[in-house]
């Protein structure tokens, strides 16, 4: 509800009370010392853990170790977890500037990452899932592209399936005008990867590089959404602020989806169901939402449909339902949303073509075109709390 603290402020309520009484040092978890400033390379990883395994938490550890670009600081928020994933990662995680938040409860992944978000000390924040294992120069190019593209402030990874490398997990997430959101290229051979860097609708936070000050700026992500569909929904509102998302084709890791919460479980189908209602309600452009309505409640139709034949069903429909329920906050929500860009850049970053779901095809646009015109922008570090340029933010 609005007007009521979020699942983040409470928590560093809780901290700052606590802070107070000397029990937890600033900005740190309960027992840990304040930790040092981050020192300017790279940077800041996060990493939310929430009943991880100790085997992903070290190799998760070791792939972070071996950046070519070391990270400035790496947060692992510890959501409750009650195996031993995050003193894993504590011990494996020796010799990286590493620090555990401890909230004392599951936040779920959108409070937890921007309780992160909050606490990190670089212009520049990197998320990673548990099962995501970046390759060494993982780092190193995604800072680099943050350097290129000034008028983006979100950039994305090429994910490969961990289980099958000859196959892809995804390449940016599409966004259709009729509010049906899917991971790019999911399943596609390995081979169809894009060699180029492309402009996307938004990147799959399972690793993705956001600027601190943009992603701050526009509220972070949702944390009534709790998980999924939260990076569709936070790249939709940078996109009404002027920003832009780009997919870094030298950024590569290997994912597992869904390795803690399990693929197709009633979990990721509720949750996945009732935000994608949320996300097309709270911030599709007036006119639009008025235009493709109907189709968005035919997409839900056939939602149906498919969780009848899988097996879903309960899930979807408690999904919708709560989705329902929810509409009066969200659309509430709408006014709080900025809207910056103009509504045609917008609606050109969605995808208008019914085959491309079909075929779960990425929807990856030329540079040339999202690049802004007119004279050069500074570079990000010049203009890292400044917001989007004026070429950029229309």
């Amino acid at each position: 509800m609005l007007g009521e603290p979020s699942p983040t402020e409470r928590v560093v309520s809780e901290w700052e009370e606590r802070e107070a009484s000397q029990e937890v040092g600033v900005r740190g978890a309960p027992g840990e010392a304040s930790p040092r400033p981050a020192d300017g390379r790279g940077a800041s990883v996060v990493v939310v853990d929430y009943n991880a395994g100790a085997e992903r938490a070290r190799r998760v550890a070791a792939a972070l170790r071996a950046q070519r670009l070391p990270p400035a600081e790496v947060l692992v928020v510890d959501n409750a977890s009650r195996d031993a994933s995050a003193e894993a990662f504590a011990e494996a995680g020796r010799g990286l500037p590493l620090r555990v938040l401890r909230p004392g409860r599951n936040l779920g992944f959108a409070a937890a990452n921007n309780l992160a978000v909050r606490a990190a000390r670089s212009p520049l924040v990197a998320l990673l899932n548990p099962d995501a294992y970046p390759a060494p120069g993982w780092l190193e190019a995604l800072v680099a592209a943050a350097e290129r593209y000034p008028w983006a402030a979100a950039f994305g990874s090429l994910q490969v399936d961990a289980f099958d490398p000859a196959r892809l997990d995804g390449a940016g997430d599409v966004y259709t005008a009729w509010g049906y959101a899917y991971r790019g290229h999911w399943r596609w051979p390995t081979r169809t990867a894009p060699r180029r860097d492309a402009e996307v609708f938004a990147p799959c936070a399972a690793a993705a590089l956001y600027r601190r000050d943009a992603f701050l700026e526009v509220g972070g992500f949702d944390e009534r959404f709790f998980c999924y569909h939260e990076d569709v929904d936070l790249g939709f509102r940078l996109r009404l602020a002027g920003w832009r998302s780009v997919q870094v084709a030298a950024a590569r890791v290997l994912h597992e989806g869904s390795g803690v919460t399990g693929f197709r479980s009633d979990f990721v189908v509720y949750h996945g169901t009732r935000n994608r209602i949320w996300t097309y309600v709270k911030n599709m452009p007036a006119g639009v939402l008025c235009a493709t309505l109907p189709a968005h409640v035919l997409l839900n139709g056939l939602l149906q449909i498919r969780g009848w034949r899988n097996g879903t069903l309960r899930a979807v429909l408690r999904g919708q339902r709560d989705a329902l329920r929810g509409l009066p906050g969200v659309l509430a929500s709408r006014s709080q949303v900025a809207r910056r860009a103009k509504v045609r850049e917008v609606l050109g970053a969605m995808t208008w073509s019914p085959s491309k779901p079909l075929r779960r095809a990425a929807d990856l646009r030329s540079l040339e075109a999202a690049a802004p015109r007119g004279p050069e922008v500074p570079s990000p570090r010049a203009t890292a709390s400044a917001g989007p340029s004026r070429e950029s933010a229309p």
